[in-house]
């Protein structure tokens, strides 16, 4: 009696091999999912608690433990509880939950990107002004310090003045 095989086709082989890089990210962490989409793992403090990616829509949720600050190269940035934000290679777009410091106010983050990998350098859209700083800055996560107000930027404007309990 003859057998017979059944290859699979290769369509399934490069099906496959595109969605690997998704299948890894997201059994990974978010650090490794930063890099593999062409941005520094430093960009997100090392206190991410959990996150999620939708696949079909790119939004990136991030759930840090509570609101906190980090430094990097002595410009202060600060994490709400949760940043949002669409995830393309190269690029966090529509970002929420995440405030920079500049001149004494704290301005939101709009967009990060990484134009040329070559360059060295990474792009802050802070809606007044794009800032740039090199990519070395951002290569580790950094500590995040708990926020002493716990106020953050998205407060303020939800109309949070009063301090939270705790």
């Amino acid at each position: 009696m003859a057998t017979t095989s059944h290859n699979p086709p290769p369509l399934f082989f490069f099906l496959l091999l595109l969605s690997l890089p998704s299948l890894l990210a997201a059994g990974g962490s978010i650090h490794s999912l930063l890099v593999s989409h062409g941005l520094p793992a430093g960009l997100l403090p090392r206190s991410v608690r959990d996150f999620s990616l939708d696949p079909s829509t790119g939004l990136l949720s991030v759930r840090l433990d509570r609101a906190c600050r980090a430094d990097y190269d002595r410009s202060p940035v600060h994490f709400d509880r949760v940043v949002e934000a669409n995830l393309t290679y190269g690029s966090l777009s529509a970002v929420t939950g995440l405030s920079q410091e500049e001149l004494f106010l704290w301005l939101p983050v709009k967009e990060i990107s990484v134009a040329d990998q070559k360059s060295g350098v990474i792009s802050f859209d802070i809606g007044v002004a794009r800032k740039q700083l090199s990519a070395s800055v951002f290569e580790n996560p950094p500590d995040c310090q708990p926020e002493e107000s716990g106020i953050g930027y998205n407060d303020i404007l939800e109309g949070g003045f009063q301090k939270k309990d705790q």
